[in-house]
């Protein structure tokens, strides 16, 4: 079941036209329900309002005809009823017993079936053999029990005037030799107190059956409900019409918009007619067309600043060659010039070295953009390179008033890496957070799990701003542009730091807090092509503020963390 509702769930959430056939399905079949509701109740009101006014004009006729008849007996003695030897007679000369049957009977006869009628006497518990005074009714009605006690109480009461009530009609029908069936049905029983022609109270009734009025209404019932579920369905088949011819277009400018994503730009839906939906096509079209111009222009424009670059780069090293010989010539002689020259020299010589580092630097980057750099893999420990990084940063760092610390594990960390571009992102690192460190300690943690293996470089300096740990990997960033290199960046270090990371399929991911420092973690696979999933070490530190609690002025506080690196990553 779980299953199921997740894949309706899931239906639900993907398609428009499930989604529209699915609601006209339930509001239809609410609306129907809710008609037939109304319609069945308003049938079943007005079949009742006529059987009531039917049942009283029906009613109220046998009782004047009851009625009429004893006045007649009663004032014509000479008329009489012919009785069996021996049965007492009214004062008339008529057996009231009799009189009662052939009257029931006689009443009964005009219904043709729709109605039936009973005498009962007040006085009928005393029905001794003889009297005559016992209930009676035609057809099978049983009229002790069809005739509620209240309504005998009441018609008792109004002395005449008619009483009405609902009731259950049972019948008594033989089956067989000895065996009866007992039956209940809804009915309406209409009751009056009458006199026999011997002026004896007697009470006459009624009985209509609602089994006509039950047939009438299920069959309403049973029209409704077919009527109504061909008209749902009809609705469904026709909402569902609707839909696709509007979701259509969608779906296929959805599907090329997935192609156009993909790279496949000459793609273009079809346009057939001019309504709306085709004039979506249209727009849809130029945009595509747009599109692609913009990006072949992009390209091209793209593919010139490569050249560009790669040209320039190139067609410097000759001049500088030239340049590099004659400040070493002047770098060489400097303790002959005066101290002004010679301090022009010495500046020449740092200039060029960083001119130098810039233009490899540049070189590095175009073959990242044209997309010819090449990964030199093989086996490497990784502790093995974090020394040798560590040891070329530490004259820097005494310099810098730093102390630099490597947390290794005692195991071997081997991952199939290019040495020469991972020595490179690694001294990029240990060299920006000497600089940034403020005087204060480094740390260089070394990890490696069973797929994967990482480094990261912990500084306590300045740290970085929130927002600043997705800028510090663009080309040419700096976080303060009046603060001086002392090292002589070029501005790309990071930069060609995070494209070897890519190289690798690894991580190059920043963290950072106001005052508390940065840190950088380069996670890789540890065999060439491998794909990366988990890191072995935090982004995080584990004494950052936010992991112990503390705010910038040492209060408590709650705080997120950003990570740069490959689009579904994991941070």
């Amino acid at each position: 079941m779980r299953g199921g509702v997740g894949r309706v769930v899931a239906l639900w959430n993907r398609s428009i036209q499930f989604r529209v056939v699915a609601t006209t399905l339930v509001l239809s079949v609410a609306v129907m329900v809710l008609l037939g509701v109304v319609v069945v109740g308003q049938v079943r009101n007005g079949l009742l309002d006529a059987k009531v006014a039917s049942a009283r004009s029906q009613a109220q006729g046998g009782f004047e005809d009851a009625r009429a008849q004893a006045d007649e007996i009663a004032t014509s003695p000479g008329k009489h009823v012919q009785v069996p030897t021996g049965a007492p007679t009214a004062g008339a000369g008529v057996n009231a017993g009799d009189w009662l049957n052939a009257l029931v009977k006689q009443l009964s006869s005009g219904g043709q079936g729709v109605y039936d009628v009973a005498a009962i006497s007040p006085d009928s518990a005393d029905d001794t053999p003889g009297t005559g005074r016992g209930p009676r009714g035609s057809g099978d009605v049983v009229p002790d029990e069809s005739v509620p006690d209240d309504l005998v109480r009441e018609v008792a009461a109004r002395r005449g005037a008619a009483a009405m009530q609902y009731t259950r009609i049972v019948r008594d029908a033989q089956v067989g030799e000895s065996r009866t069936r007992t039956t209940r049905e809804a009915g309406l029983v209409v009751g009056s107190q009458l006199s026999d022609p011997d002026g004896n109270a007697y009470q006459l009734y009624y009985f209509f059956s609602f089994g006509p009025e039950e047939k009438t209404l299920g069959l309403v019932r049973s029209t409704l409900a077919t009527a109504g579920v061909f008209l749902v369905l009809l609705l469904v088949a026709i909402a569902a019409l609707v839909t696709r011819q509007v979701v259509t277009p969608v779906r296929m400018a959805a599907r090329i918009a997935e192609r156009l994503a993909a790279g496949r730009l000459e793609e273009r839906m079809r346009v057939v007619g001019a309504d709306d939906l085709a004039r979506l096509g249209s727009s849809f079209n130029k945009m595509a067309s747009n599109l692609q111009n913009q990006i072949r222009q992009l390209e091209e424009l793209s593919r010139v600043q490569r050249r560009f670059v790669s040209d320039v780069s190139h067609e410097l090293r000759t001049p500088l060659t030239t340049v590099r010989m004659a400040a070493d010539v002047l770098h060489e002689a400097r303790e002959d010039f005066d101290p002004a020259t010679r301090r022009s020299a010495e500046l020449l010589q740092n200039q060029l070295d960083r001119f130098e580092a810039l233009l490899s630097d540049l070189l590095e980057i175009s073959r990242f953009d044209a997309g010819a750099a090449v990964l030199d893999a093989e086996p490497v420990d990784l502790r093995d390179l974090v020394r040798r990084v560590v040891e070329g940063a530490e004259p820097l760092a005494e310099r810098r008033g730093s102390r630099l610390v490597v947390r290794a594990p005692d195991k071997p960390c081997v991952a199939e890496v290019d040495p020469r571009r991972i020595d490179r992102v690694l001294r990029n690192l240990v060299v920006n957070a000497v600089e940034h460190g403020e005087g204060h300690d480094v740390v260089v943690v070394v990890a490696g799990s069973e797929d994967s293996v990482a480094v990261a470089v912990r500084d306590y300096g300045v740290g970085l701003k929130p927002g600043e740990s997705s800028l510090v990997f663009a080309r040419f960033w700096r976080a303060d542009p009046a603060r001086a290199r002392t090292t002589g960046g070029t501005g790309l270090g990071l930069s060609i730091a995070l494209e070897d990371a890519h190289l690798h399929g690894g991580w190059l991911q920043a963290w950072g807090e106001p005052g508390g420092g940065s840190q950088f973690r380069l996670s890789l696979p540890k065999t060439a092509g491998g794909e990366l999933v988990r890191s072995p070490l935090p982004l995080e530190p584990e004494d950052s503020r936010a992991n112990r609690g503390l705010g910038p002025a040492g209060s408590p506080y709650r705080r997120s963390v950003r990570a740069v690196g490959p689009a579904g990553g994991n941070r």
